[in-house]
C-alpha cells in the first residue's frame, strides 16, 4: 500500500525564508566571474558572455569540463548545510532547459542530476525545495540569467513555447510526483518573462503557456504551481488561475525585487531604498494569489562586476550608459572594507525588506546564497559579518525597531 503524501509546506500559514541557489545550474558572470574571465583570457574580443557562448564558443566537451567541475564544488552539502542552520526553511533553484533537452543548441546537458543530490541534501536536512525553470528556449528577457544574453529576447517565436513544455513535462513527470512532496513545495514554471517587451513577449501567450504548464503539474499531483509576474504588479494576474478560473488551485505568483537596476534608483540614499521598500509594500498584498518575493537583494549599488554583464560597468560609478556618476566603485565587493556605518544601513534596509515581505506576502526568497566577490549580494558572507540578521527559533532577529 502507498501512503498518499501531502505537499510538507502549509503555503498561506508558513512563511516563506528562502534563498536562492543562483549561478549554479544557470552560469552567471557576476556570481562567478573566474569561471569568464578563465575563459576569455586568450580571447581578444572576449565574447564568452553566459552559458550560450561558453558551450558555442569553447565547443561541448571543454565546455562540459569547466561546467562539471563547477557543479560539483560551487554547493555541496555543506552549503545546504549552512543554510539551515542560518535559519532559512526553503532553497529556489534556477535551472536551464538544456539540462533536460537541448533543441539543437550549444548548451551543453548535464545539470539535470544535480537538483537530484540537492533533493537528497535538502530531504536530511529539513529544507524545502522549489524548482525554478531560469532559462527558456529562445530566452525569455535576454538577460544572462537566462543562459543567453540577447538584445532582445525571442521566446514566443517559432517552437520555443512548444519546446518549453516539452522541458516543464520531463520535470513535473518527475518532481510533482507525490513521493517528491515532502521536500518539493512548488515548480516554478518560468523566471521573469519580460512582459515589458509587449510587442515581443506577448502577454496572452504567456498565460496561455501557464495555463498549460499548470495543467501538466496537476495531470500529475496539487504540488503548487508558481507563475512569474513578468514585471507587473501581482495584483494584475488577479483571476487568472484562481478557484474562479477553471477550478485552479494552489498557484502562487512570484515579485522580484531591485532597486538599481534603473537610473533614478542608485542615486537614492539609503534611507531613500528603506522608505521605498515600507511605501510599496502595500501594492503586494491585493494580489488574490499567494504572493511571494521570488528575488531581493541589500544591494544598494550595482557594482558587483559584470552585473550588468561580462565586460559591462556599473550605472553607481558612472562607467555604464554614460550615467552621472553617484560614488565609488570596488570596495563593495569585499566586505572587510566596508565601514560600520554601511553595514548599519544595510542592515537596517535588509530588515525593512523582510519586516515588509513577511507582513504582505508569504515571505521572500534571498538573491543569492553566495558568490565569488559579490559581497553586497552574498547571504553568507552577510550573515558572517552580522549584516543579515540570524533566525533563530523561527524568529528573525531584528536589531533595528523601526521599519515601516
Amino acid at each position: 500500500m502507498t501512503e498518499k503524501r501531502a505537499v510538507d509546506f502549509a503555503w498561506g500559514t508558513d512563511k516563506i525564508r528562502g534563498v536562492n541557489i543562483g549561478g549554479w545550474l544557470v552560469l552567471e558572470p557576476w556570481i562567478t566571474p573566474s569561471i569568464f574571465d578563465k575563459a576569455n583570457r586568450n580571447r581578444s574580443q572576449k565574447d564568452i558572455v553566459d552559458e550560450y557562448t561558453l558551450s558555442q564558443k569553447l565547443g561541448p566537451d571543454a565546455a562540459l569540463s569547466i561546467l562539471r567541475k563547477h557543479w560539483d564544488t560551487f554547493v555541496t552539502w555543506q552549503d545546504f548545510n549552512k543554510i539551515k542552520q542560518a535559519g532559512f526553511n526553503i532553497v529556489r533553484i534556477p535551472i536551464g532547459y538544456w539540462a533536460y533537452k537541448t533543441f539543437g543548441s550549444p548548451y551543453v546537458p548535464g545539470a539535470a542530476v544535480y537538483i537530484d543530490a540537492a533533493v537528497d541534501w535538502a530531504r536530511l536536512l529539513g529544507l524545502k525545495i522549489v524548482i525554478d525553470l531560469h532559462g527558456a528556449p529562445g530566452s525569455q528577457n535576454g538577460y544572462d540569467n537566462s543562459g543567453q544574453r540577447m538584445n532582445v529576447p525571442t521566446w514566443q517565436t517559432g517552437d520555443t513555447v512548444k519546446q518549453t513544455l516539452e522541458v516543464l513535462k520531463i520535470i513535473s513527470d518527475k518532481y510533482a510526483q507525490p513521493s517528491f512532496q515532502d521536500v518539493i513545495v512548488g515548480l516554478q514554471i518560468l523566471n521573469e518573462p519580460a512582459q515589458y517587451w509587449e510587442d515581443k513577449i506577448k502577454l496572452d501567450v504567456t498565460k496561455q503557456f501557464y495555463r498549460d504548464g499548470y495543467g501538466q503539474v496537476r495531470d500529475i499531483s496539487d504540488t503548487p504551481v508558481i507563475i512569474g509576474d513578468g514585471f507587473m504588479p501581482p495584483s494584475s494576474w488577479n483571476g487568472f488561475l484562481t478557484p474562479f478560473d477553471n477550478g485552479a488551485q494552489n498557484v502562487a505568483i512570484d515579485h522580484h525585487e531591485y532597486q538599481i537596476f534603473d537610473n533614478g534608483f542608485i542615486q537614492w540614499s539609503p534611507a531613500e531604498h528603506t522608505q521605498y521598500v515600507c511605501t510599496n509594500a502595500d501594492s503586494y498584498s491585493s494580489a488574490d494569489k499567494w504572493t511571494f518575493v521570488g528575488e531581493w537583494t541589500g544591494a544598494m549599488t550595482d557594482c558587483a562586476r559584470y552585473l550588468n554583464g561580462y565586460g559591462r560597468g556599473a550605472r553607481y560609478d558612472g562607467t555604464l550608459n554614460n550615467v552621472p556618476k553617484v560614488g565609488n566603485c570596488g570596495w563593495q565587493d569585499d566586505i572587510n572594507q566596508w565601514p560600520q556605518s554601511y553595514k548599519n544601513v544595510t542592515r537596517r534596509y535588509i530588515e525593512a525588506q523582510i519586516s515588509a515581505f513577511e507582513n504582505k506576502t508569504q515571505g521572500w526568497f534571498w538573491w543569492n546564497f553566495k558568490t565569488e566577490s559579490a559581497a553586497e549580494w552574498d547571504a553568507f558572507d552577510l550573515i558572517d559579518a552580522g549584516v543579515f540578521p540570524a533566525i533563530k527559533n523561527g524568529q528573525v532577529d531584528y536589531h533595528f525597531e523601526t521599519h515601516c
